[in-house]
């Protein structure tokens, strides 16, 4: 128990250092360039406290369980004993990590749908378009090009193929969709794949991507272990202006086909 109060008030005091610029500049402006004083001092320094103890918190729950579990499942599902193959073997066919691509694919899914930096853009995005955009579509929408850009993430660190091949190629259909895109969900769409590199699904994308990079044979986990997040935001792209696109054809079939 000591060592665990020990190790969080290192933590703690840790926090307290990152955050300590973010408070210097917004007090700064608002006391030299505004010059005004706060509004409520008392409640914005319970407030600071507050995201101290959080960041302090999750970051010791990071450690302690998401980094742990992703680890772990990416070591288990490349086992010999669950692949069912001969220790001493390698297996360089792609194929066999099949599971592997299953649960990248739906850890994706699952810890995008929780984001909660999304559902704030999804439903400020369904407020501000009158309903045009739906929340829970564009949550899905994004949540499928996760789910898909981290199975093909687990594919290349499996594969050993470079990663600038998928994210030049990537770029590329970003680029051929903008174009034709309506012009509405373009900024949404970019912004749709930062919103999915935050609290939950980085550390369990990351664990898993230097898990399964230590597991399989041939792989190093600095130059193959990262990369997982480039996809997380890339393919939500994608599939947010893919979605975009197929409103917009299937609301000119239904005006063409009434008129």
């Amino acid at each position: 128990m000591i060592a665990w109060l020990t190790h969080f008030a290192l933590a703690l005091l840790a926090t307290c250092r990152d955050v300590l610029p973010i408070a210097v500049i917004i007090i700064g402006f608002q006391l030299l360039v505004i010059r005004k004083p706060l509004a409520n001092p008392k409640k914005t320094a319970i407030g600071f406290v507050y995201v101290l103890l959080g960041i302090a918190f999750f970051l010791e729950g990071l450690d302690m369980a998401l980094f742990p579990l992703g680890k772990l499942m990416a070591k288990q599902l490349t086992s010999a004993e669950f692949l069912g193959i001969n220790p001493h073997e390698y297996v360089l066919s792609w194929q066999a990590y099949f599971w592997v691509y299953v649960f990248a694919a739906s850890i994706g899914f699952a810890t995008t749908l929780a984001e909660p930096s999304l559902l704030a853009v999804a439903i400020k995005a369904e407020q501000i378009s009158g309903g045009t955009i739906q929340a829970w579509g564009l949550r899905i929408a994004v949540s499928i090009g996760v789910a898909f850009g981290i199975a093909l993430g687990t594919f290349r660190i499996v594969t050993g193929i470079e990663l600038y091949v998928f994210i030049v190629i990537g770029y590329v259909l970003v680029l051929i969709q903008t174009l034709f895109a309506p012009k509405f969900i373009i900024g949404l769409a970019y912004d749709s794949g930062g919103v999915t590199t935050s609290t939950v699904t980085v550390p369990l994308v990351t664990a898993l991507g230097l898990g399964l990079a230590q597991a399989v044979p041939d792989r190093n986990p600095l130059i193959d272990g990262f990369g997982l997040i480039a996809f997380a935001s890339l393919f939500p792209i994608i599939t947010v202006l893919g979605y975009a696109q197929l409103a917009a054809w299937r609301s000119k079939r239904s005006l063409s086909s009434k008129s």
